[in-house]
């Protein structure tokens, strides 16, 4: 009876958290106006698709999406290779250096590209300038290829998180086979190792495109300045520009980017569901066969270095640096006596940067802790209750994962209206939770199905209720889960952008939109200070969360 109302009542609530929106959405794209829940019509509809430049940016992001997940997969390919399957040196410090990026706002991530490569006065371009003579900047970021190349090192972790499983687990006879039948190692590489990691490999693919569309950091501050739009920059138009904004248009817009992150996500789940019949491991003698690189060593060692080096230090030192300076300048003896905290001072004095970071951390810290509450019993149905309705409460709980922040923002906005919470910091709350859920469910998931149903069994036999065995053993067996869930969710909701540039309104706002409007206004130095603060508060509060985490785990032992 328990188990049957705890998952009606969290059917109940991740349903209003999932279809709400969705709901919303569809509905308002057929109204004239924000507020107005009267006057159907169709004319929003024809206005967007209509628009004689409609054509030009789905194309964009076609080309966008499409462009960004092919170059994060090939890269996570090459580096996964590299890192579980040859005797390349340090592999064990590039495995973590290829998921880092995470842990890094996107935000953050582009303004760095943006800092290096900008073609006026680009800190990289300004160098290569002077070293070759030439008259004109030899990159430029604000292009179509610099936004597929900045977005896929972004989205690499993702690609990388669901290629490295995989390939490490590659049974070592099929390679063998392949090479006793006199092939090479590259040729083996392409007809034995990446046909029976296909499955792996579309599945990122697919997650890349879907991640990449929902996609806003990087359209925003790199796509729009060049005036290359695609679907959420065109959304944001909408509702940014002007004297006032067309929701319902912007619902309309959203829809087609909604149907198609829908109709992707169960693509990518089907594949994922697939990949029994690709099983290669079949016995407990099953142990990874290790490439010997010979020759080739060291070059691709020097290789994976320069690209763990563009996905980790050159976005912090370009931000470190460009902090102390007044103005964007190439590194130099002449920029040495202009350094100073000037634009560090002006950012801890700005009350609306203060106010940001003051909400970052209660959405991060609070909101994350919330989600996670909810993402235990979430979890504990989604495992330990094997019925249909078990079933259904999964599928809503995935739904969120196609969700285009941007878009379901839109959604939000049109469900919070006429209520107390519009423009509030709990409308973001509520839409933050509702977005990540998944990635608070899914490690949560791994570590319920970890914990034997005897344990409960014999709790309850010994007469202990649900809330008791929940408090003595469950939770206790749950903690490092608990701990990746919050660090994941906190970090997720401690650099959201897509969700904030729509819901919040003064008084809510966060950092990540504090830097989008620095970066606006060519605020260079101020953004910059602001972003080390927000990556060093992120990474601070990750720390103190494992540490605990891990105390937590050795007094339960």
């Amino acid at each position: 009876m328990f188990r049957r109302n705890l998952t009606l009542t969290l059917i109940i609530i991740v349903g209003f958290l999932t279809i709400c929106p969705v709901f919303m959405l569809l509905w308002g794209s057929f109204l004239k106006d924000l507020g107005t829940f009267s006057g159907f019509t169709f004319e929003k509809y024809i206005l967007a698709y209509t628009d004689p430049e409609f054509l030009g940016i789905v194309k964009n992001t076609v080309l966008f999406v499409v462009g960004s997940a092919f170059f994060a997969t090939v890269l996570a390919i090459f580096l996964s290779y590299m890192n579980t399957r040859t005797n390349i040196p340090f592999k064990f410090l590039f495995k973590v250096i290829s998921i880092i990026p995470m842990m890094i706002p996107h935000i953050l991530f582009a303004v760095s590209w943006v800092l290096l490569l900008n073609p006026s006065n680009g800190i990289l371009n300004t160098l290569l300038m002077n070293m070759f003579n030439l008259s004109d900047t030899p990159i430029n970021i604000y292009s179509l290829s610099g936004m597929i190349f900045v977005e896929g090192l972004l989205d690499l972790p993702i690609a990388y998180l669901i290629i490295a499983p995989a390939m490490s687990a590659f049974d070592i006879s099929l390679e063998e086979s392949s090479k006793v039948c006199g092939a090479s190692d590259i040729k083996t590489f392409f007809r034995i190792t990446l046909p029976v990691l296909r499955p792996a490999i579309m599945a990122s693919f697919i997650l890349v495109v879907v991640r990449s569309l929902a996609s806003f950091a990087v359209p925003s501050v790199i796509g729009m300045p060049g005036r290359i739009y695609v679907l959420s920059t065109h959304i944001y138009r909408v509702i940014a520009s002007g004297f006032s904004a067309d929701y319902g248009m912007a619902a309309a817009i959203g829809m087609s980017a909604l149907v198609a992150s829908v109709i992707l996500i169960y693509i990518y789940r089907y594949l994922t569901s697939e990949t029994s019949r690709f099983v290669t491991i079949s016995s407990r003698g099953f142990k990874p066969s290790v490439v010997n690189l010979k020759s080739s060593k060291y070059p691709l060692f020097f290789i994976v270095a320069f690209i763990s080096f563009l996905l980790i230090i050159v976005p912090v030192i370009v931000l470190i640096y460009t902090s102390l300076t007044p103005y964007i300048m190439a590194p130099s003896m002449r920029a040495v006596p202009m350094m100073s905290l000037k634009n560090w001072i002006e950012v801890l004095k700005d009350p609306i940067s203060l106010l940001s970071l003051k909400n970052s951390l209660f959405l991060g810290v609070f909101g994350a802790t919330i989600g996670v509450i909810l993402s235990v019993f979430v979890s504990y149905v989604i495992v330990k209750v094997k019925t249909k309705s078990a079933g259904l409460l999964e599928s809503l709980s995935f739904l969120s994962f196609s969700f285009p922040g941007i878009v379901i923002g839109v959604g939000f906005m049109w469900f919070f209206v006429k209520t107390p919470l519009y423009g509030t910091i709990w409308a973001l709350l509520i839409g933050y939770i509702a977005t990540y859920l998944p990635y608070g469910i899914r490690p949560l998931s791994s570590a319920f199905i970890q914990i034997h149903d005897s344990l409960e069994e014999s709790s309850k036999v010994c007469g202990a209720s649900y809330f008791t065995t929940l408090k003595k053993i469950i939770i206790p067996l749950l903690i490092p889960g608990i701990v990746s869930s919050w660090i994941l969710m906190s970090t997720m909701f401690f650099r959201e952008l897509t969700l904030s540039v729509v819901l919040s309104r003064p008084g809510s706002e966060v950092l990540a939109v504090q830097i989008l409007r620095f970066s606006e206004d060519g605020l260079w130095g101020r953004l910059s200070a602001l972003g080390i603060i927000m990556i060093f508060c992120s990474s601070l509060i990750v720390v103190i969360v494992s540490l605990i985490g891990k105390k937590l785990s050795k007094a339960h032992v």
